[in-house]
């Protein structure tokens, strides 16, 4: 059908048109590389039972150990991102030229990646870096100032590039809160703090498990954080790391798949925990009745 076809068709024929491109690209990108990869997952590299590769990494303690130290980074970068976006929004909830200031400034993180953030935190927070020096000039302490190279860098840099995309979600669902909600709850003698913990609060939930779902996520498969300003080789050999040493290392891609569909599992069973939280929570309409 040509684009003038198209044009004149009827909104039914148009609609077919135009999803069956979307399903070959959604089967092509996402669904045929998971299932190829479930697949050779049960394939071990030696032979053997199907469960071979799954039996390996959760009876080596250096493969499962990498499920914890991938946790101890995601969770407190997730908790601090979060904890910090929920203040900083509710702030700058209403439209004003300091809030577009300041979202601008948030967005250079994301535009930089975590590379050029890396490699910026290596100048300024290295043991002879910006800030230990500070540190020193001021006698504030004495000793090495190492904030690279080991667990705290990557956290570090977990906050410092997942925070402007945290905060963005939040101030976007906290700005379309109804603000009459509030004003009535002032009305009848609520102050600032009783409103934000008994109006906003509840509504913002559902937003706050979406952004903490999704950065978690993110935070979860952090892979060049934890080479460039870690210790891939200690504390954070995270589950990434194992899967590209398995896959590019070993050649072992059975292996590698295996580790990919534990890593999957277990964000999964964590985005399910946080939105079976939510339920708990006030879920229905929050944005009637604005603008």
């Amino acid at each position: 059908m040509s684009a003038a076809e198209l044009a004149v068709a009827p909104r039914g024929d148009r609609r077919g048109w135009l999803v069956a491109p979307a399903v070959v690209v959604l089967l092509a990108l996402f669904v045929y590389p998971f299932i190829y990869g479930v697949v050779i997952s049960f394939q071990p590299m030696d032979g053997g039972s199907i469960w071979a590769n799954y039996i390996h990494f959760f009876t080596t303690s250096t493969e499962v150990g990498t499920l914890w130290a991938t946790f101890k980074l995601a969770a407190p970068a997730t908790l601090i991102n979060v904890g910090m976006a929920v203040p900083v929004a509710f702030s700058l909830r209403r439209n004003s030229r300091k809030q577009r200031i300041i979202t601008t400034i948030l967005v250079i993180p994301i535009t930089l990646g975590t590379v050029l953030i890396a490699d910026g935190m290596l100048t300024f927070y290295s043991p002879v870096g910006w800030f230990s020096q500070f540190v020193h000039s001021l006698h504030l302490y004495s000793e090495e100032v190492r904030l690279t190279h080991n667990y705290w860098g990557v956290l570090i840099s977990l906050v410092i590039s997942d925070f402007p995309f945290v905060f963005l979600l939040t101030l976007s669902y906290i700005s379309g809160i109804d603000p009459t909600l509030a004003k009535a709850a002032g009305t009848l003698g609520a102050n600032t703090w009783q409103q934000f913990r008994l109006i906003y609060l509840p509504l913002l939930v559902p937003g706050l498990s979406m952004a903490a779902a999704l950065s978690f996520v993110q935070t979860f498969a952090v892979f060049p954080s934890a080479i460039l300003l870690g210790a891939p080789a200690g504390p954070t050999r995270v589950i990434s790391i194992a899967a590209y040493e398995a896959a590019f290392e070993q050649y072992d891609y059975g292996m590698a798949s295996a580790i990919a569909i534990v890593m999957g599992f277990a964000q999964l069973l964590i985005v399910c925990a946080i939105f079976a939280f939510r339920r708990a929570f006030y879920t229905g309409p929050a944005t009637s009745g604005k603008g």
